[in-house]
């Protein structure tokens, strides 16, 4: 069963939160969201992954913390890929951890290719390009740790685009 997502443009997935996650608008009061087991949490409903683009492919994200004023330098997010989808190709000024919670996936990381399973965490640094591909027939879901204040993403220019496109590292996994 497909999960409803919202699909109201609030920005890409690593850009700054939008107004309504200020303090005003959320509670810095201790709260859990539960788990169903079913890769969804109460209370945090699925967004669309960003504003619709030939960019990326079949992503959701729940953003955990980070969207209801807790008063954190972090924020903590759930995306998940379906079954041949993938996530932008881009960089940033800041840095990424990635924590594989479901199935399996790719994520291109500079010029390597990591294959990401249960529990496998991944630093990402500063700006390394990166892209996450779910090349299996199974959903491909992982937490995304990142700063609260953060930059937006940006793309590669041509010349990056295509050395990754072109190392034999990576070529196989780059999509977009």
């Amino acid at each position: 069963m497909e999960k409803p997502v919202d699909t109201s443009p609030e920005g890409a997935s690593c850009e700054a939160p939008s107004p309504l996650a200020s303090p005003a608008h959320g509670s810095a009061e201790t709260r859990l969201y539960t788990f169903d087991g079913r890769f969804a949490w109460s209370g945090v409903e699925p967004q669309a992954y960003k504003p619709p683009s030939e960019d990326w492919a079949r992503v959701i994200r729940h953003v955990l913390i980070g969207a209801r004023g807790e008063q954190t330098t972090f924020h903590v997010r759930y995306f998940e890929i379906a079954p041949g989808g993938y996530t932008s190709l881009e960089k940033h000024q800041h840095a990424h951890v990635i924590i594989g919670i479901r199935g399996v996936g790719r994520v291109v990381a500079g010029t390597e290719c990591y294959e990401l399973h249960f529990l496998d965490t991944l630093y990402i640094a500063p700006q390394t390009p990166h892209q996450l591909v779910n090349e299996s027939d199974e959903p491909f879901g992982f937490l995304c740790l990142v700063d609260a204040e953060r930059d937006r993403p940006r793309p590669l220019d041509q010349e990056e685009l295509e050395r990754l496109k072109r190392h034999p590292r990576t070529r196989h996994a780059v999509r977009g």
